[in-house]
Order: C-alpha cells, then structure tokens, then sequence
C-alpha cells in the first residue's frame, strides 16, 4: 500500500531537533514532506547548521521505519531571520518564569558541585559527573559558573560559540550528550573577567533566563571554589537546589572545604548538601598498589562533619586530566576504566539512593 503525505508527516512528529529538544514537527521546522514519484521527500529548517549531520540521520532513521520506500530525499536546509524571530517568540512565550528552574512546578533537579579551594579537581568532577548522568539516559546541561577559571566548554570539547534565535534567545551548545553555558563563550580565552558582584549577578541571571534550557532531568552547576558572591547568587537564584562538595582526602583540604559546605548549610542560604565527593583519592601502580598521594581519610571526615553521605572517590589517573585537555571526558574516553566506573557509581548513587520524594521537590510526579 502506497506510503501518504499524512504518514511520512507523522513519522517525522518522532524526530526532535538537537538544539531545542523538541519535535521538528511541533516547532515548525517541517518544510515540505510529500510522497512523489514514489519517493518521499522531505525538507527541513536547521535551528542550529552544525547539528546538521544529526539532524539528518534522525531523519533518514525515522522515514526508514515507512515500508517499502526507496532512500528518501531529505533536504535540510536554513531558517531565514523571519523564522528565527518566530521560533524565538514562541519559544519565550511558553515560559512563565524568568528562570524556570525555580518554579515549583520545575522537574529539573539541580546539582551545585562546590568545594572550598582551587585545585581539587571540582571541575572535572562537574563534567564527568554531568556524562555519566547523560550516559544514564537524562538530558543534562552544565552552567559553567566559575567565571574566573572557566574550563568547562574546553573539557566537554566544544569549540562553537551558542546559537542565538532572535535578539536574545541562546541556545547552548552540546557535546557528550551534555549542554552548556559559560562565560568562556563571550570573552577570549587571554581575557581576564574583571568584574565586581552586581556584574556577576547579572551574567549569571543570564545564563539562567536568556538560554533556552528546556526541561532537562538534571542541571549541574561548576560553582568558583569558596563562598563569594557567586554561590550566593546561585542560592537565591535556585532556592530547590542540591548542594555537592568536592575535596581531596589530605585534611588540610578537607578543612577549607567544609566552609562551603557550612555555607550551604546555614540559615542564610538553607541549601541541602547532600553528598561529598572525594576526588584523587589514590592512584594504582602498575603492580596493583593503590599509593595515597594526597593522604587519606578527608572525604569521610568532611562527610561525618556536614553530616551527610560520602558518595565516592575518585583515583587519580592520567587519563582523567589527558581527557580534560583534549575535550574528552574519561567517562567518554576510557569508559569501563577506574576513574570513569568511580564516576558512573556516583552519578547513580544521586540519580537513584538521592533521589528527592515528591515531598522533598515537588515538582516530581510519582509513577
């Protein structure tokens, strides 16, 4: 039986655009999708041009599902200003919240990785911790508030700037499953951020109200180490927020970090720190030797002091930097290795032992 305009149409209702993470039917990107000559024929808009290759095997796939159909030929092709203002109006017509993360209603749990000095190794942490939750079937995005020492478009590999649809609506770029918004993106990489808290806040106002997000299961914030104005920018930005605190297990490092932990903790901001992170736990020899470079015990120390879970260490490995400065995370690049099974133990421990009841966020719905 001849396939018709009507079906290929719906099949096409299955396909979300990358960037947006909604259907190109739904969005109206859907240009022309008809059955001629017995070949089905389709174009569409392209939100973003470098989602491009995606797009198109999403695509191919889906019509590929119509019985008895030759190769079809798809056609992707850009949207014109005119239809980028549209999309961009109706985008921003659907919110109603300026930052949608803090209704009540928001389903997106929010995960505040901190710790209270440099050097730890906190945004490694946030990225692979971002990947392995991807890898677990969420939609996850990554605001890289560390404005001084951003790092984390670099870490994830992305190179291109955001897509803008109309005067203000960003669309964050993607790598590894993982979107992100970072200062990174609007200054050069030799251009220190010299900015007071009013220019803070507002950037970081920005980051939350002006890209367009979605309705992601999880976003995972890089907070700058200590307790500036930063993180308490963030707290009132995201009162439903999860606190996470990153340190290294020699106690000195274990001392500092807890203030940031304590920070969250007091009647001032009344964030929950949920968990501990111990990252450079060890590193194994190639005898099998697990030798305690940094010391040991601060993780669980920090853990028993703030009262909360220590959710698991992280050995140091070389892999784990070599991914960082290629755009590779070790949970890309070495999967089923010890740092990335360390990651992918705590990323489960918060997607399930820590998942919040409906009466903890209750924008959750129970199922």
């Amino acid at each position: 039986m001849p396939v018709t305009d009507a079906q290929v149409l719906d099949a096409l209702r299955r396909v979300d655009d990358p960037s947006i993470h909604r259907s190109i039917v739904e969005l109206g990107l859907v240009r022309r999708a008809r059955v001629s000559g017995g070949v089905v024929d389709v174009e569409v808009a392209l939100v973003a041009p470098e989602a491009a290759p995606v797009l198109g095997e999403r695509v191919r796939a889906a019509l590929a599902n119509l019985d008895g159909q030759p190769a079809p030929l798809v056609e992707l092709t850009s949207m014109t200003d005119g239809e980028r203002d549209e999309l961009a109006r109706r985008l921003e017509a659907e919110r109603t919240t300026p930052i949608p993360f803090a209704a009540p209603g928001s389903r997106t749990r929010v995960l505040l990785v901190a710790s209270g000095k440099g050097g730890v190794g906190k945004s490694s942490v946030t990225v692979n911790l971002a990947v392995a939750l991807a890898g677990r079937g969420h939609r996850v995005c990554v605001v890289d508030a560390d404005v001084w020492g951003f790092s984390v478009p670099a870490m994830l590999g992305i190179t291109r700037p955001p897509t803008v649809l109309g005067r203000r609506l960003v669309l964050p770029p993607e790598a590894h499953g993982v979107a992100c918004a970072s200062i990174g993106f609007f200054v050069r990489e030799d251009q220190p951020v010299v900015w007071r808290g009013p220019m803070l806040h507002k950037a970081l106002e920005q980051f939350l109200t002006d890209f367009w997000w979605g309705e992601p299961d999880f976003l995972v914030v890089d907070l700058p180490p200590g307790t500036g104005d930063i993180s308490l920018s963030l707290a009132s930005f995201l009162p439903r927020s999860e606190a996470y605190v990153v340190t290294t297990p020699q106690p000195a490092a274990q001392r500092v970090a807890q203030r940031a932990g304590l920070m969250f903790q007091s009647e001032q901001i009344g964030i929950d720190v949920r968990g501990v992170i111990e990252n450079m736990s060890w590193f194994t020899g190639d005898d099998g030797t697990r030798y305690e470079l940094f010391g040991a015990g601060g993780g669980a120390a920090l853990a028993e002091r703030l009262g909360v879970p220590l959710l698991g260490q992280v050995p140091l490995v070389p892999e784990l930097r070599q991914g960082g400065d290629a755009g590779r995370p070790v949970t890309v690049s070495d999967p089923d290795g010890e740092a990335a099974r360390a990651f992918a133990a705590i990323a489960g421990r918060i997607d399930d032992e820590l998942a919040p009841t409906r009466r903890d966020h209750p924008g959750l719905r129970v199922v």
